[in-house]
């Protein structure tokens, strides 16, 4: 965790609590009074609420009773099953809710010491890619001297319900917390990066392959720490919390406490004559009504499994709100699940770690077209490039990216009416290995990956990318929309993200004695065909050298071909029109790499634009001899640095 938390609202826990002791007085917070304009925005609640401490609400009130549990909790009457949810799934990880709960010993109360008390609790959340510590006094809202949100099962156990004031604070108020995302709750709670997989569109509970990828990967992410959260949606008509002929609520976040693989039947001695099953055992917040399918509690299907399997997987017979169900039958009746990565970026961990960049930006809106940053989506062909841009490099052959973009939280703007989500997503485009300037028209460029545009706080993707440079453009999916966003890059190695914000060369001193650039030339070599042999088993190992004034680019060499494709991408800001550019076929050796031809291109803006293919030539004074062998380019020149 970073060691810089920032502070809501800039109070101080420390400084309030020892003024409080001193002047033997609890604590009430000035920035979120107990009144109803910290519970509501436009719909009262229907009784009158009256604030009250824990110790008027019972007799020995603690944070803790007999430590944190995933069943500590249950929903009030605010339709926040979501947040209960992400509590869940939190208090299963020891490492994280300790985070978000700082100092617990030091925050309980203790009872030898009651003047060292003060009503003042404090919690962290990972605001917008930082730690921010919210601090809250311990009036909590009740009718009838029972607490009406989120609550313990445990009468004097107030971890939840403080936990639920301080985050209905940073979001305004507690009915800003109606209706929400488990998903966007965990990652406040732990900084983590959100997956949302629609298993009806992936068809998941039909396609078996599909369904095993997923239970492995699921399997994956709880064992390294993260959490899972699932949900089936109300379809248009219907109504939410209702419950299906299978005991499941619709519309109702349930928190995935275990993935398992369970073994059924006799261990031989030399075979193992058993059935394997995929099971997964999820939580309702209400702590109770559960799933009355197979493998719920009372079911015939946990006869087949011994007393200490069912030990081991910690099976209770109670109408607790949790229960076991299987893969294939999870699939088929939850139609969202939520994954929360926890990624990790440690060099001292076993398991595979990440490395990870993280930039803050903004959509913004300009009448000026090089100063616009808010273009839409790819759609928007006039408007797209005006986004922020930024580039990277995958250094390996190929590596796995993971990318996230979290647009701000705006549930602080629900009382003026604009607390929805705007839709986002973004674009991967493969560009030229030496660009550094704004990309202003796609020629060349390669579409490698779009990500989903929903309306949701975060997008999320998962990609495997070649070797190369790219540039990322975050995007809302219409035009001059403003807000700001955080993007998070994970790669196997360093990926050097950053953003693009020049448009061309910069104008300098030096630029006037050694001149500036008049043309800006882009070049893509698709492929060299027909090349001369260079081994004994007929093939070659091939590589081009692209040379423009002091300038050499040199893409990958492709091995064992006299046919290869490269599909290389460069471009020069060019002084000197007059100098040409010359692309270079060498075959890669050991010792000493062989010339095997060039290719030689004025690359003025006249030229033709399309696809070419070019006979490749011998050099110096064999310049004009062609050699075996040719070259497929596009080539694009202009004179307006911002064409390309």
């Amino acid at each position: 965790m970073s060691s810089s938390v920032q502070l809501f609202r800039d109070q101080k826990y420390h400084e309030l609590k020892g003024q409080c002791i001193q002047q033997r007085r609890l604590f009430e917070d000035p920035e979120f009074p107990a009144s109803d304009v910290s519970l509501f925005y436009q719909s009262a609640p229907p009784r009158k609420v009256e604030w009250k401490r824990p110790k008027d609400l019972c007799e020995d009130p603690h944070l803790f009773v007999n430590g944190i549990s995933s069943h500590d909790l249950h929903q009030g009457i605010l339709g926040n099953c979501w947040f209960v949810a992400a509590c869940s799934c939190l208090a299963l990880r020891k490492a994280l809710w300790q985070q978000v709960i700082p100092d617990f010993n030091e925050q309980e109360w203790d009872p030898k010491n009651p003047e060292k008390y003060a009503g003042i609790f404090r919690f962290r959340f990972w605001c917008f890619g930082e730690w921010t510590e919210v601090v809250v006094d311990d009036l909590l809202p009740t009718v009838d001297g029972k607490l009406i949100y989120c609550h313990s099962n445990v009468k004097n156990e107030f971890w939840s319900a403080l936990l639920e004031k301080a985050y209905a604070k940073l979001a305004g108020s507690y009915e800003a917390l109606d209706g929400g995302s488990a998903a966007d709750a965990i990652v406040d709670f732990t900084g983590a990066v959100a997956e949302s997989i629609d298993l009806v569109q992936g068809k998941y509970g039909e396609i078996i392959s599909e369904q095993m990828k997923l239970f492995e990967d699921l399997l994956k992410v709880h064992k390294r720490g993260g959490l899972i959260s699932c949900s089936i949606m109300a379809s248009s008509g219907s109504t939410s919390e209702v419950e299906t002929e299978m005991g499941l609520v619709i519309g109702h976040a349930y928190s995935v406490t275990a993935i398992r693989k369970l073994r059924l039947g006799e261990r031989l001695i030399f075979s193992f004559k058993a059935e394997k099953l995929f099971m997964i055992r999820l939580r309702n917040p209400w702590g109770k009504r559960e799933w009355n399918g197979a493998w719920s509690d009372n079911s015939e299907e946990w006869k087949k499994v011994s007393n200490s399997e069912r030990k081991s997987l910690g099976l209770t017979l109670e109408n607790d709100g949790e229960f076991w169900m299987t893969f294939e039958d999870w699939c088929k009746n939850f139609t969202d699940v939520d994954i929360c990565r926890i990624v990790n970026t440690s060099y001292f961990s076993i398991h595979k770690t990440w490395e990870k960049k993280m930039m803050h930006g903004a959509w913004a809106k300009n009448s000026e077209p090089l100063l616009n940053r808010s273009g839409g989506c790819f759609d928007n062909k006039e408007t797209f490039l005006q986004n922020p841009q930024y580039i990277f490099d995958v250094k390996k052959t190929e590596d796995k990216v993971l990318v996230s973009l979290q647009q701000e939280d705006r549930r602080k703007y629900k009382k003026e009416g604009r607390g929805d989500s705007i839709p986002i997503g973004f674009e991967i485009l493969k560009v030229e290995d030496n660009r550094s300037y704004r990309l202003h028209k796609l020629t060349v460029q390669e579409r490698v990956a779009t990500s989903p545009y929903i309306n949701t706080r975060t997008v999320f993707l998962k990609r495997i990318l070649k070797q190369g440079r790219y540039v990322l453009i975050p995007t809302t999916y219409h035009p001059g929309i403003i807000t700001r966003f955080i993007l998070r890059l994970f790669t196997d190695v360093p990926s050097e993200l950053r953003e693009l914000k020049a448009d061309k060369p910069k104008m300098t001193c030096w630029s006037l004695l050694c001149g500036y650039p008049r043309r800006v030339t882009q070049i893509k070599i698709h492929s060299a065909e027909g090349l001369q042999k260079q081994d004994r088993s007929g093939g070659a190992d091939p590589y081009v050298l692209i040379k423009c004034e002091n300038q050499n680019m040199r893409s990958p060499v492709q091995h064992d071909t006299t046919s290869a494709i490269f599909d290389t991408q460069v471009i020069f800001y060019r002084k000197n029109i007059d100098s040409p550019i010359i692309v270079q076929v060498w075959n890669s050796n050991i010792l000493c790499d062989q010339f095997l031809g060039q290719a030689v291109l004025a690359a003025s803006p006249s030229d033709p634009r399309e696809q070419q293919t070019l006979q490749l030539r011998g050099r110096g004074s064999r310049e004009t001899a062609e050699v075996p062998g040719h070259i497929t380019v596009k080539v694009f020149s202009s004179d307006d640095l911002l064409e390309l």
